[in-house]
């Protein structure tokens, strides 16, 4: 397979705050079993679990496509631009199907928990387009595997969380013990290491992406024991981290805790007011911009560009991880130390490790 970095056109640069859909379409039937020809090219995308409005990986997606379909003058729908909403790891291969039906020129499948269906159903429709966000198919000519180097945006928020905690202790929550979930994990453990050798990192995982209860008891043991910051990558369960930090700043405003985000800029997530006066627990985010890469492809696709078979890869070269951009409740010095191991990780100075070490 060839495997290819892509950076990003000027045109590609977005404005903030893309509004959501208002609901989902997995339970349209389709009534066509090929691709008729039409004019305008039309695209889907399937979610995972976590759901289109989980307020990070896959609501990142749903944005980058509608900020295509505006861009190329589509509607939401079959003649344009939709998505098809997965309840349960069942509906895959219905949602892809029905999106073949229903004569989309491509489909991507949101995950890498969609890897198994994705290869099965391109297997059968050699003829429809695919893409997989966050794992690699090989052997299919019609599907395009998009990947992220995560553990690159991840060290740097480990520097940030190295350089802010005032305990010295450290959490990662992630979705699932996974070799993506543990290169998020192993990014933020190597950068908390470089500017903080003392600090003491807490690595644990929820087992799902959809479990804010989960999330919310995670995160409560780890303030309890003394952690100040907790990173998540977990989809709709890292949620949950948010609203137990929320609930101990509403109990004592005094008490530093923080949230750092994923996927999104998941600064909102962090608003909390108590007794009249605005405070923020998220410190940070780790923004993985699925939306570019989704409109990226989106457009090659449609101008008849379609890399099939390749696997296309997005990292801190190309600015597509890294910190978010609402950076209030960080310090100039640690902005400083961010932009400084950023740099010497495009410039190969830095390694960053894909597994954490124990």
């Amino acid at each position: 397979m060839k495997k290819r970095k892509i950076g990003f056109a000027l045109s590609l640069v977005l404005a903030a705050g893309t509004l959501l859909g208002a609901c989902g379409t997995s339970d349209k039937e389709g009534t066509s079993g090929k691709n008729d020809k039409k004019d305008n090219f039309t695209v889907a995308l399937v979610t995972d679990v976590g759901g289109v409005d989980d307020k990070s990986f896959n609501q990142s997606a749903w944005e980058g496509l509608q900020e295509f379909g505006k861009d190329n003058g589509l509607k939401k729908g079959t003649q344009g631009f939709d998505y098809f909403q997965s309840k349960s790891d069942a509906d895959y291969k219905t949602n892809l199907n029905t999106a073949v039906r229903n004569g989309f020129d491509l489909t991507y499948g949101i995950g890498y928990k969609l890897k198994p269906a994705i290869e099965e159903i391109a297997g059968q429709r050699k003829n429809s387009h695919f893409a997989i966000v966050d794992d690699v198919i090989t052997d299919k000519k019609n599907v395009v595997s998009i990947t992220f180097k995560e553990h690159e945006g991840s060290f740097l928020v480990g520097v940030v969380a190295g350089l802010t905690t005032k305990t010295n202790k450290v959490g990662f929550i992630g979705g699932t013990d996974s070799d993506l979930i543990n290169k998020f994990a192993a990014g933020f453990q190597a950068g908390v290491k470089a500017v903080n050798p003392k600090a003491d990192i807490k690595i644990d995982f929820a087992g799902a992406f959809d479990k804010a209860d989960k999330g919310q008891s995670m995160a409560s043991a780890m303030y309890k024991s003394g952690i100040d910051v907790i990173y998540h990558a977990a989809g709709g369960t890292g949620n949950g981290v948010f609203t137990e930090a929320k609930n101990i700043k509403q109990k004592d405003p005094n008490k530093n805790v923080w949230v750092i985000g994923v996927d999104r800029d998941q600064v909102d997530e962090g608003k909390v007011s108590v007794n009249g006066k605005d405070y923020n627990v998220t410190l940070t985010s780790m923004i993985k911009r699925v939306d570019l890469a989704v409109q990226d492809l989106s457009k090659k696709a449609k101008d008849g560009n379609f890399p099939g078979g390749e696997q296309i890869e997005y990292g801190l070269n190309e600015d597509a991880v890294g910190i978010s951009p609402s950076k209030e409740n960080i310090s100039e010095d640690v902005l400083k130390a961010v932009d400084e191991w950023k740099q010497k990780i495009i410039k190969g100075e830095v390694k960053v490790p894909l597994k954490p070490t124990k």
